[in-house]
């Protein structure tokens, strides 16, 4: 053992390394932004009248998480609109509009979102609702998990929506029985209105990054994906904000952005993407992912299935959702990124959404060989078990978002009776992924559900929300808490190409969460309860809540 002192020394574990061997261990020394070493008592003679001691007293110290599928900026921008993430039922949500309306006399339009589905009739709510709390100014505010938006009858007429209103190719414009528009647009729709919405200034995206980054650091977050970098809808390009961070040492965090791949453009814009990554990549900040968004979510049916949606009465329907990028354009485009060494970020509900991108990486692997891109495949709400040994055997990573394998109203209302039950029963297949052999990766989807880690990692053990007491849905798919750890650390560090991060191990870097208890000499039910007590990035405190 070396003798000089290390600057930081955590004692009195326990320590989740979650290095290759998951070995335990009791103390760990940080020199600079380094770990310098982990062991039990041997690593006391590290301690200098100069070193920082942090008495862990019990507490489990963890590597830093890491969300491998999140939007910061825009949630960021959110939480300072029209927040309605918090609010259950269709009257608490019509009463928060009318609040925040009430509040805020001078704006020109209500914007914001995060309203839950489950609060209207079949997942539903109309323009009639928005007009009775802001009837004299244009509403505009996405659901909560953004593929979806509410607006009232003044902003459907200031983007001239009504019933000859055709359906863009690639969303569709809710209408009640006399072909009127409802207020509800769907997918590619959204944009009819939200392009008309005031647009954010650079230093409101600067603000809600840093905004962001201050509760994403009080959940232990150190690193992320931010999963879209570049305009859709009504969520604006955040990359000024990163790079304006990263220049200025204010973003502490380690992101990767995934540069957003135009839907309704091809090839054209590879050499763009390619022009992007060099000029966006700064500090702290790699722009080396592509986000393709290969179909839509599955309550609205636009999951993209290999067989039709059922419905009301369980009778096959005509559709088989939304393919956003046709199947052989999509082999092509991915086999051109990869060759350039860019990483695929696929958004993929759907179990044709699933195959068609597991195709595009085998097209990519046939052309290239096996680059070392690290691809993944985000969601996997219903993969067909055909395609589960796929993703070790094209080495492309399962990005899970645990919070959304629990029996809730969205589930159970809105998603299980249109697919039957033999599908039903392929969603979110964490544990037969893991068998198989496929790197798990976590992410939360903020803001469409909560960025804390703690929360997605009880879900996955659990397959119950929590707090929740309800059935657990698809017990044979949970998986192990160290499984669950893992996947919030070690996997997304994989996804980020942080092959120095994601472990508790000498030489790696000092990204570390100190929790305020250990899950471990718990329940199960509990580890939700689990909050995060300190969170290093390098060595450096950027969250604190007192131990």
């Amino acid at each position: 053992m070396r003798h000089n002192p290390a600057d930081l020394v955590f004692t009195g574990g326990p320590v989740l390394t979650l290095d290759a061997a998951r070995s335990r261990a009791t103390t760990v020394a940080v020199t600079g932004d380094r770990i310098t070493a982990v062991g039990h008592d041997e690593v006391h003679d590290l301690i200098g009248p100069k070193t920082e001691v942090v008495v862990l007293a019990g507490r489990l110290l963890v590597p830093g998480f890491q969300d491998a599928h999140i939007h910061p900026v825009s949630a960021g921008l959110e939480l300072a609109q029209c927040d309605l993430t918090a609010v259950r039922t269709a009257a608490e949500t019509t009463a928060a509009v009318r609040t925040y309306a009430d509040a805020h006399p001078d704006r020109e339009w209500i914007t914001g979102g995060g309203w839950s589905m489950e609060a209207f009739a079949g997942g539903s709510p109309t323009k009639d609702l928005l007009d009775a709390v802001v009837p004299d100014r244009p509403v505009y505010l996405p659901n909560r998990d953004h593929h979806g938006a509410w607006a009232n009858t003044r902003a459907l007429r200031l983007a001239g929506i009504d019933r000859t209103t055709p359906d863009p190719a690639d969303g569709r414009i809710e209408r009640d029985a006399h072909g009127e528009p409802t207020g509800l647009l769907q997918e590619g729709a959204m944009d009819l209105v939200a392009r008309l919405t005031p647009p954010s200034t650079p230093a409101d995206r600067l603000a809600a990054l840093l905004r962001a980054q201050r509760l994403l650091h009080s959940y232990g977050i150190t690193a992320w994906q931010d999963a879209i970098v570049g305009t859709f809808g009504a969520m604006e390009d955040p990359a000024d904000a990163y790079v304006a961070a990263a220049r200025d040492g204010s973003l502490t965090a380690r992101v990767t952005g995934a540069l957003w791949w135009d839907r309704e453009r091809g090839a054209e814009q590879i050499p763009e993407l390619v022009a992007r990554r060099s000029e966006l990549s700064h500090g702290r900040f790699r722009a080396g992912s592509v986000k393709l968004m290969v179909d839509g979510v599955a309550e609205t049916g636009t999951a993209a299935l290999l067989d039709p949606y059922l419905d009301s009465c369980g009778c096959a329907t005509a559709n088989r959702g939304t393919s956003f990028i046709d199947p052989a354009d999509l082999r092509r485009y991915v086999t051109e990124l990869d060759a350039l060494g860019f990483q695929a970020h696929f958004h993929a509900l759907g179990d044709r959404a699933v195959r068609d991108a597991l195709d595009a990486v085998e097209a990519a692997r046939s052309a290239n060989g096996h680059r070392d891109t690290r691809p993944h495949l985000a969601h996997l709400q219903i993969v067909h078990p055909d395609d589960i040994a796929r993703f070790r055997e094209l080495g492309a990573t399962a990005n899970i978002q645990p919070l959304w394998a629990a029996h809730e109203p969205q589930m159970d209302e809105l998603t299980i009776p249109f697919l039957g039950d033999e599908r039903a029963g392929w969603q979110y297949p964490f544990g037969a992924l893991l068998r198989s052999g496929a790197t798990l990766a976590a992410g939360s989807d903020w803001p469409v559900s909560s960025p804390d880690p703690m929360h997605g990692i009880h879900t996955a053990v659990n397959r119950v929300e929590p707090y929740g007491d309800g059935p657990v849905f698809l017990p044979e798919q949970r998986i192990g808490l160290t499984d669950a750890f893992a996947a919030y650390t070690a996997g997304s560090a994989y996804v980020h190409h942080l092959d120095d991060t994601g472990s508790i191990r000498p030489g790696a870097l000092a990204d570390l969460a100190v929790l305020d208890r250990d899950p471990y000499a718990a329940r199960p039910e509990e580890i939700a309860a689990t909050r995060v007590a300190r969170t290093y990035v390098g060595g450096r405190k950027v969250y604190d809540a007192g131990l």
